[in-house]
Order: C-alpha cells, then sequence, then structure tokens
C-alpha cells in the first residue's frame, strides 16, 4: 500500500497527514519540536509508527518548526518579496531510510526600522490560502494568522512583500496564568467573558495597552467583575490594541483575510469590525494542507 506523509511540526505539537493519491486518509500526532531536543528523528518515527506496518513512505513533506535551527534539519529562509515559487525553491532535502524528505523554508524579512522578522510554517498557509483561493494571487491583501505569535502578512500579486510578528497569543497566556491580572477560580460563564471582551476592544480604541491593562484587576476589586469578564477583557483589550498598531505600520490591503482556528478567527473578525474593517475567514487546517500538497507538486 503505497502512501505519502505532509505534516505542520510546531513547537507544540505534530500534525501529520497520510495521503493515499490525493485524499487524506488518516491523522497521526505527536510532540512539539520545543519539547524533545534532538530526538525529532525519534519522534517522528515513532509518531508515525504504526503507518510503518505498510512500509515507508513514498515522501515525507513538513513544514514549521521541523527547519528551525533546533528542529529535524535546519531549513533556509525564503527572503520577501517570495511567491510560492521561489518558496518551493529553497526547501532543505535529503534522505530518510530511503524516503525523500522535503522541509519547507520560512520566510525572512527586514522592516522599515531595520528590524528583523520570520515566520516558519505560516506561509504554508498563505500560499495554501493562494492555491485554494486564486483570487488572492492577484491585487493587494492583508493575511492574518492568528495564533501564539500573530502574524500579519501584506500580499500583492501572489507574493509575500512584508509581514509582522505580534506574540499577542503568547503574552495573554502570561497574563492569565503567571500576573496578578489574570485571576483564578470561578466557574466560566461565557455571556461574561463576550461582555468583558467587548469592554476590551472599546477601552483600545484609544490605543493605551500599558495604562488600561490594570483595569483588569480594578473592575474586580472594586466593580465586582468576574473572571470570566476579566479573561474576555484581557484578550480583547490585547486584540484591539494589535489591530490597531499593526494596520499603522503595514497598511490596509484591498480585503484582509484571517486563516487559522475558527473561534479565534471570530474574535479578530470582531476586533476588525470593531475599527470599521471588514473581514473573511479561510479554514487553517485546509489552507496548511493546500500549501504541504502543493509544495510536493501536487494539484489540490
Amino acid at each position: 500500500m503505497t502512501y505519502r506523509i505532509v505534516g505542520d511540526w510546531g513547537t507544540t505539537r505534530l500534525r501529520l497527514f497520510r495521503l493515499e493519491g490525493e485524499a487524506v486518509v488518516a491523522h497521526a500526532y505527536g510532540p512539539g519540536i520545543g519539547g524533545i531536543g534532538d530526538g525529532a528523528e525519534a519522534a517522528f518515527a515513532a509518531t508515525i509508527g504504526n503507518w510503518l506496518v505498510d512500509g515507508l513512505p513514498q515522501s515525507v513533506t513538513l513544514c514549521g518548526m521541523a527547519g528551525a535551527r533546533d528542529g529535524w534539519m535546519e531549513a533556509p529562509y525564503a527572503g520577501c518579496p517570495a511567491d510560492a515559487q521561489a518558496w518551493r525553491g529553497v526547501a532543505r532535502r535529503f534522505d530518510w531510510k530511503t524516503t525523500p524528505v522535503a522541509i519547507l523554508a520560512g520566510l525572512a524579512c527586514r522592516h522599515d526600522d531595520d528590524m528583523p522578522d520570520v515566520m516558519r510554517g505560516e506561509e504554508t498557509q498563505i500560499f495554501g490560502a493562494c492555491e485554494l483561493n486564486p483570487a488572492l494571487t492577484q491585487g493587494r491583501h492583508l493575511i492574518v494568522l492568528p495564533g501564539t505569535h500573530n502574524k500579519w502578512a501584506l500580499i500583492e500579486e501572489g507574493r509575500v512583500i512584508a509581514f509582522r510578528t505580534v506574540p499577542t497569543g503568547e503574552l495573554f497566556a502570561l497574563l492569565k496564568g503567571r500576573s496578578t491580572l489574570g485571576g483564578e477560580g470561578g466557574v466560566a460563564d461565557s455571556s461574561e467573558e463576550a461582555a468583558g471582551f467587548a469592554e476590551g476592544l472599546e477601552q483600545a480604541g484609544g490605543g493605551q495597552l500599558l495604562t488600561s491593562l490594570f483595569a483588569a484587576r480594578t473592575m474586580r476589586l472594586r466593580s465586582g467583575r468576574s473572571v470570566s469578564w476579566t479573561m474576555g477583557y484581557l484578550s480583547g483589550l490585547l486584540i484591539g490594541c494589535e489591530i490597531g498598531e499593526v494596520r499603522a505600520s503595514l497598511g490596509d490591503g484591498q480585503d484582509i483575510v484571517l486563516i487559522g482556528d475558527p473561534q479565534l478567527s471570530a474574535r479578530y473578525a470582531q476586533g476588525l469590525a470593531r475599527q470599521g474593517l471588514q473581514s473573511r475567514t479561510m479554514d487553517g487546517e485546509a489552507c496548511v494542507l493546500a500549501g504541504l500538497m502543493m509544495a510536493e507538486g501536487r494539484v489540490v
């Protein structure tokens, strides 16, 4: 039985797709690059152990932190502006037990303020989105990829011109779990969280992140707000300030496309709408799979 493997290997999770022809017939999940040290090859083999009963795969194509300096095999960065062809052309290729492996490149750019920026994995979603929706290869677009380290990428005629990374997700996790602003206990209340999120977005309109943060604590102490409200407020404040700040540095595209987790993308869509911007959403898994299949030379 012949099969191929494509996958996204991030810092916290390995996600693999088993392909037979053009169909995904199985998934496998393993540890992220961040916790395995120099054991990437062994972790990959263990993750696909059940599949190896059918023999070695015909090929393996991986994106993400598999190509980082502390990943399986370091892959280069393609410099921006970069189109899909330039990106595909600098993949790192080698053989694993006679199976050809391609670890896809990341992207790198340098901002007007001379600060460097990099991404690994999100570029696969971007080029996959262009494969699924060819209209994205024409004109100017702003693609937003919410996550732990959010990416805002400016696309022109199918090329990634520049991008900004904003560690909003990581900052939220730190504030929630390791600061006096987060709070503990209480029963999760979705309506309270939604109200806090809306108020956080409103407060973010002033663009004053640092002077607005402590309200997450004082509104509990002095106004009886719940922990759920606090979590929503922090999320809304961070997302709202992020949107305002990144728009000022990258500008707006002809349209804004959100790629990622549906729930998190919905929050960004709400934040964008609060600032008068419309957006549309594409599924993150569908985009990464399309990008991986395109990178291995397949038609989606």
